[in-house]
């Protein structure tokens, strides 16, 4: 049995994405023993895929804030100290950040990351001892799950599965639909104009509109189209498991491209994507459920459009 660790902190929409590579390695890998570091607030995610051995947390969004506080540089001493303690086998750092490769040099074992040309940062390449080449111009879930494969040494194959069951974090409750209206970019976001006059058009079928957010900008925000729209709830912040089984329980999402966007599609729960600030060809949600994927960077598609793509997946 061999014991492997995984790095990929943060974002959300990258902890998701990295998820199929777990997957796909414990089929080819039964016997050995997985672990991820990846950042505190994404840790009760990542705990639902049942690949999953270990849960090894690091702070780094917390720790910034005080960086060089003594408080904060005790506690990172403890976290790195803490990542060495242990030998892996092999350590696939999927991030390809300076931050995470250095991370990799305090864990014991065998460090893949991906070469120069490969990465986002090419500083970090040099500190991997197996450094994979990985086009660029792939999606984010094949970059991850090819750069494994190499690691551990097989070839992936088929289609992505995340590893997440919808059905099994579903619980019985109203039909509802939820509106993932919030994104730090303002590049990417929808005009509420636009949510107000989907929403109005979808509210009155007997759904329960909800509007999560993650921090007060964006609760503002959910709240104030709340009071826009028929039968529309805006709910208490819940850690990322929680929001898990709200997506899962959702007859259907629209949402921009943010992270929870990408849970709803590893869920397979049936969504429209809106494009507005980013290019859907390398960060476009992918699952196994019916998704829509609409508009492009600059162009954001028309309320009509939303309307009629979510008549079309809600049948």
């Amino acid at each position: 049995m061999a014991d492997i660790l995984f790095i990929k902190t943060s974002s959300l929409g990258d902890v998701i994405h990295h998820m199929p590579a777990l997957t796909e390695a414990r089929k080819h890998r039964p016997g050995d023993r997985f672990a991820w570091l990846v950042e505190e607030t994404f840790a009760p995610l990542v705990r639902l895929h049942p690949a999953v051995d270990e849960v090894v947390p690091v702070a780094w969004r917390r720790w910034r804030k005080s960086l060089y506080a003594p408080a904060t540089l005790r506690e990172i001493a403890g976290n790195l100290r803490s990542i060495g303690s242990k030998v892996y086998d092999e350590v696939v750092d999927s991030q390809g950040l300076l931050r995470t490769a250095i991370m990799s040099r305090f864990a014991q074992g065998q460090r893949h990351g991906y070469d120069s040309r490969s990465i986002k940062e090419s500083l970090a390449s040099a500190f991997y001892d197996i450094r994979h080449r990985v086009s660029r111009d792939l999606h984010a879930v094949d970059r991850n799950r090819i750069l494994t494969g190499r690691a551990l040494g097989y070839e992936p194959q088929g289609a992505p599965d995340f590893g997440l069951d919808r059905a099994r974090l579903t619980a019985p409750g109203p039909r509802t639909a939820i509106f993932l209206h919030a994104t730090a970019r303002v590049e990417k976001q929808w005009a509420e104009a636009n949510w107000i006059a989907l929403g109005n058009a979808l509210g009155r079928d007997g759904l329960e509109l909800v509007l999560p957010w993650g921090s007060e900008q964006e609760r503002i925000r959910s709240e104030r189209l709340a009071s826009a729209l028929p039968n529309a709830r805006v709910p208490e912040r819940q850690p990322l498991d929680s929001v898990a089984r709200l997506i899962a329980g959702a007859e259907f999402v629209v949402g921009v491209d943010t992270g929870l966007l990408h849970l709803a599609a590893a869920l397979g729960v049936p969504l429209v994507a809106i494009f507005a600030g980013s290019d859907p060809s390398l960060t476009k949600p992918v699952g196994s459920g019916p998704l829509a994927v609409l508009g492009a960077q600059g162009l954001p598609p028309a309320v009509e459009a939303v309307a009629g793509a979510v008549a079309r997946l809600a049948r």
